[in-house]
């Protein structure tokens, strides 16, 4: 096991702020982060898991150990005529996985290809796209417990998924690190093809391949690669408002849309309430909101993260002050 001291976090975020770390580690299997527990040195230092670095936003230097997840593996350990079950390892890169998955047909997680980040971080936001959350095809999360120093396995239901939540975002926030996660996908075709992007495909003639492809062309086409340009995706969730507020903007902007959530409630597109605040396109300096789509908060040259939160706050403020919605970041800030 390496220990890192006053590293810079340059090359472990896709916003490429160049923040450091007072100890970064290389985790690639349980017994590093065992060693690190027994460590009588660093044991009680402040810790940060992360993964391809894809969701968080650092805006200073951390004074503790940032824990870089690269425990990799993907294990099929159960297969019937229905369904099999993968073991994968959680420092495995998300859409390498779901290639896997596509070219030994495999069906489930299709709809969720070209979204950046790890395994690992899959159950953590229950990350979702295009009609399919990830909480639908998870049997098992495994993880290491930070402070008992020792393996647990965490089922679907122990989870306690929500809309880009879990209890490994909440109460068990970095008291965790994800080892594995058990997925079970299905040998046979269930498409979902329920948002507008996807209902002019053809039914008879679709395939996982072309599926995939679809979706992929459709991301390309909306976010910026940031390999590119600094960014994390989309910087906040969408909204859930109630009925009657989401009817009192409609009687004013009637080219708003939303999908029911329940009996009351109605989820709103963000990016459509940030549009509408003027943010689309605007650069800042050497930061700004990407101008094909207003969720995506971009880094053109900033070293600092703190800016880019700043943004942000100005972009909820905004939206807050215009639609009395309060928006809520997606992204980790730091």
């Amino acid at each position: 096991m390496n220990i890192l001291q006053d590293s810079s976090l340059l090359n472990f975020n896709s916003f490429g702020v160049n923040h450091k770390s007072k100890y970064l580690i290389i985790i690639e299997n349980r017994d590093d982060i065992s060693n690190i527990i027994n460590n009588k040195d660093i044991r009680n230092e402040k810790k940060l898991i992360i993964g391809g670095g894809s969701n968080i936003l650092f805006t200073k230097d951390f004074d503790g150990i940032v824990l870089v997840n690269k425990i990799m593996g993907i294990d099929k350990f159960y297969e019937d005529e229905n369904i099999v079950k993968i073991k994968v390892g959680s420092g495995e890169n998300w859409d390498e996985f779901v290639s896997y998955c596509v070219e030994n047909s495999y069906y489930g997680v299709e709809n969720l290809s070209l979204i950046p980040g790890s395994v690992g971080a899959a159950p953590i936001q229950n990350i979702g796209a295009y009609g399919v959350e990830i909480k639908d095809f998870i049997d098992n999360v495994i993880v290491y417990d930070l402070e008992e120093n020792k393996e647990k396995i965490y089922n679907r239901k122990s989870c306690c998924f929500e809309y880009r939540n879990s209890i490994f975002k909440k109460n068990k926030k970095n008291k965790y690190f994800i080892t594995h996660v058990d997925f079970i996908l299905n040998k046979k075709p269930n498409y979902i093809l329920s948002y507008k992007e996807l209902k002019n495909l053809d039914k008879d003639r679709i395939s996982l391949k072309s599926l995939r492809d679809e979706i992929i062309k459709i991301r390309n086409s909306k976010l910026p690669n940031p390999k590119i340009l600094g960014n994390a995706g989309s910087f906040f969730k969408n909204p859930i408002i109630t009925q009657s507020l989401y009817n009192d903007i409609k009687s004013e902007y009637r080219d708003i849309s939303g999908y029911m959530m329940g009996e009351n409630n109605i989820k709103i597109s963000a990016a459509w309430l940030i549009e509408k605040c003027g943010w689309k396109g605007k650069v800042l300096e050497k930061i700004g909101v990407y101008k094909k789509h207003a969720l995506v908060l971009v880094n053109y040259g900033e070293e600092s993260g703190n800016k880019i939160k700043n943004l942000s706050e100005e972009i909820s403020k905004s939206v807050k002050e215009k639609f009395n919605i309060k928006l809520e970041a997606e992204v980790k800030i730091v």
